[in-house]
This record gives C-alpha cells, sequence and structure tokens, in this order.
C-alpha cells in the first residue's frame, strides 16, 4: 500500500500538479483533488466523472447557459437619474463582447459559472497594460492552491497546463465564489454531496448491468450431481449465448437432472427506476435546479400558469444569484472607486423575455403604454432603427399625449366644460 502511494505522490508531482510541495497523507486538498471524493457507496466522485451523469451535466448545462446567454452590459448613471451604456470604457467591451482573443462572452461566462457549479469557485486572471484591463483569462480552478498571508489574505497560486505554479496578485484576480460560508472561498457541490452523487453512480451501474443482461435476475443452475471442471466452463460458456439483452427469447436447454433457480432481486422489486428518478431530484437540489427544466416533469409541471411561475422562480432564486455574485466581483476589481461612483455592470435579466414574443410584446406595450419606454427605445430593444420624432417621446394611454403636454389638454378640457355650461345659462 505505502509503494502506491509513493507512486501516485511522484506522479503528481512529476506533471507539476501538485506544485512541488511536500505531499503528506494528511493533506486532504491533494487526496480530494487527485482522487476525488469517496462516497458511502464505495464510488469516488470527481467534477469529470459527475458530468458523465446526465442530470448532472443537464444542471450545469442549464444554470451556465442561462447565465451566459443573458446580455451583461456595462452603464453609466446620468444625472437626471437614468442610464446610457458606457461603450467608450474598455470594460465594456470586455464583459459584453470578448474578454480575450480565444473566447466569446457567452463562452467565458458559461466556464465561469460552470466552475462556480462544480467547484465552488470560479478564478479569472486580469491581465493590464499601464494598469489599464486589456484582458481577462479564465483560470481552471483545478489548478488554482489557495494559501493565506500574515495578515490572513488569500494569496492565489496557479499551475498553468504547462510550466510550473507561480503566485498571482491578489489584484489581478477575480475570485467568484459560489455558496460560501465564510465570505472568501466556495464550497463545491461535488463535494459535499458525493454520497448523493455516489449513489447515482451506484444507481446507474446496475441500471446498465440489468440492461445488459435483459433485465433478467441472476440465475443459478443446480446439478445434482458432480461434473467436471471442463464440463462446468463449457456449460458457462453455452449459457452465455443464451443469456443477455441480445438474446432475450433464446431459452437454455437444460440437461438431465439440472434445474434454474433465481437468485438475484428482480429489477421491479429493486425499485430500480424509482430509485433513478430520486437520484435525479436529488441531484437537481444539490443545484438548485428545478426538476422540470432539465425535462424531468410530472402532471402538475408540463404546461400552464404552474410552470409560467416556475420559471419565474428559476429566475429568482438561481439565475440571480450566479449574476449578482458576478456583477459585484466584476466591479469590484475592474472598476475603479472613482469609477463606481457613475459606472456599474449589470445582466439584462429581461432577456429571459426574448423567447416569449407575446409576453415580450405585451411587457412592451404596458411600458409604453405607461409612459416608461418610448417608441424608440422599444426598437433599440428590438435591434430596429429608431424613427425618432413622436417615437422617441413618452406617451401615456390618454389619447397618446406626451407627458409634457397632459396639464395643457386637461385645462382646455376644463375651459371648454366651463363655457358649455356658461352657453347653457345664456340660453335659458
Amino acid at each position: 500500500m505505502a509503494k502506491f502511494f509513493d507512486v501516485i505522490v511522484k506522479a503528481a508531482q512529476s506533471e507539476s500538479i501538485w506544485h512541488n510541495r511536500p505531499i503528506r497523507l494528511t493533506d486532504g486538498d491533494f487526496w480530494g483533488g487527485f482522487l476525488g471524493s469517496q462516497s458511502s457507496s464505495g464510488k469516488t466522485v470527481t467534477a469529470d466523472r459527475a458530468l458523465r451523469l446526465s442530470t448532472v451535466w443537464a444542471c450545469v448545462r442549464v444554470i451556465s447557459t442561462s447565465v451566459s446567454g443573458l446580455p451583461f452590459s456595462l452603464y453609466r448613471r446620468l444625472s437626471d437619474g437614468s442610464r446610457e451604456d458606457a461603450r467608450d470604457h474598455a470594460v465594456y467591451d470586455l464583459i459584453h463582447t470578448a474578454p480575450n482573443t480565444e473566447m466569446t462572452a457567452m463562452q467565458f461566462w458559461q466556464a465561469c459559472v460552470a466552475a462556480m457549479l462544480l467547484w465552488g469557485n470560479a478564478y479569472i486572471r486580469i491581465q493590464r497594460i499601464g494598469g489599464r484591463p486589456v484582458a481577462l483569462d479564465f483560470l481552471l480552478p483545478n489548478r488554482m492552491r489557495l494559501d493565506t498571508d500574515e495578515n490572513n489574505r488569500l494569496r492565489y497560486f496557479y499551475t498553468p497546463l504547462k510550466g510550473k505554479e507561480r503566485e498571482i496578485s491578489r489584484e489581478d484576480i477575480i475570485h467568484i465564489p459560489g455558496l460560501t460560508l465564510d465570505g472568501r472561498v466556495g464550497l463545491s457541490a461535488i463535494r459535499y454531496g458525493a454520497d448523493v452523487f455516489g449513489s447515482a453512480m451506484s444507481t446507474e451501474d446496475a441500471a446498465n448491468s440489468t440492461f445488459k443482461h435483459g433485465l433478467m435476475p441472476t440465475v443459478a443452475f443446480k446439478i445434482e450431481h458432480f461434473i467436471k471442471p471442463e464440463q462446468r466452463e463449457e456449460f458457462k460458456a453455452y449459457v452465455k449465448t443464451v443469456t443477455g439483452a441480445l438474446n432475450a427469447g433464446r431459452p437454455p436447454v437444460l440437461e438431465q437432472g439440472m434445474s434454474a433457480e433465481k437468485i438475484g432481486i428482480d429489477p421491479v422489486d429493486a425499485q430500480l427506476l424509482e430509485s433513478r428518478a430520486w437520484s435525479v431530484e436529488e441531484i437537481c437540489r444539490w443545484f438548485g435546479c428545478p426538476p422540470w427544466i432539465i425535462g424531468h416533469t410530472d402532471k402538475g409541471s408540463n404546461w400552464g400558469t404552474g410552470l409560467e411561475q416556475q420559471q419565474i422562480a428559476f429566475l429568482v432564486f438561481v439565475i440571480s444569484t450566479y449574476t449578482t455574485q458576478i456583477q459585484q466581483s466584476v466591479n469590484a476589481k475592474l472598476l475603479t472607486p472613482k469609477d463606481r461612483e457613475t459606472l456599474y455592470t449589470e445582466f439584462a435579466l429581461e432577456g429571459f423575455l426574448r423567447a416569449d414574443s407575446a409576453a415580450r410584446a405585451e411587457f412592451y406595450a404596458k411600458m409604453t403604454d405607461k409612459g416608461i419606454y418610448t417608441r424608440d427605445e422599444v426598437r433599440v430593444k428590438e435591434n430596429l432603427p429608431k424613427k425618432g420624432g413622436n417615437a422617441d417621446v413618452l406617451t401615456v394611454q390618454s389619447n397618446m399625449l406626451p407627458l409634457d403636454k397632459l396639464g395643457e389638454t386637461t385645462q382646455a378640457q376644463s375651459a371648454q366644460a366651463a363655457l358649455k355650461d356658461w352657453l347653457v345659462g345664456q340660453s335659458e
């Protein structure tokens, strides 16, 4: 056993994975990251193995693509309380279009959210020229090592795919934790939920084995007399030709004095399908992802207002938790204190409406009827050219008059009513 651990340690150090530092059997970070978390079912759970579960893959895909697909922009507060896109600022293009030369904004933020889901933390390195941010590089969380200095402040050590470990300045790191208990380092759902994920892996293995053998339990063949070893091997080979899913319906021929007995558990008795459904719901609970959104539905969550309310809940309780964390981390590290007086980043959550043309049209209609959006502002959101003129004027439902004309209209109506009363009085 000692030789086994020595081989692993030497192999890891030779590849510069574990930073060429002394490794002991009590080093939890090493064994947890290299071997994964051991579950009570006996399965070793790592991020890569967990992603082979369809539920984990679907949860990570849905949440990460939902967040990264939202427009992420930099805004400038104006003196009148409104805002405008700060396209002239260097940060705008980094977060909205292309953080670096190899990734689009969606690819970049998708990787960050996936890292938060699987490892509990996302790490971004800020490349600067003359103090100005010019690129953002995504760092693999499984290659990041955290330490603290004498003041208990975090230090970041990163090992690239090729090269040795090096420290990255705290000022050049955007560290975005997921769920955190100390406010600094996020917790990994994969590590803390190892028992649930390991149980799901064991259930998948059992299901695959059951289907491989044609949904049949284990069968033992009872023979009343002793048979020779070569006869036993010959019979085993014969049984393989008539068992399994591909050979379903081919009954074996039993010789004289031979009988078959079932010694395994029937899939129905083992509640195999129920166990798989339970695993889906448990994994979804760990990621905070509603089961219906990954295709695990029931009669109460397929259509209608129930699904609409669940979509709102998904946006409020899941998506917004990641967007808010990213926004605040980016504001703190990419904007100077002076910048933050007027500038801020924000995901456009109304981007979810773009998938529903009816809801989008109703939303725009209400915003324009109430004098909140102009028609030109709506056209800009729909990527249409402005019309100018009255299309850039706020109106309300009252005859669609400009807001600054409402008072004049009311006075004119009052004057007309008074004139009408006076004329009626004169005629009498």
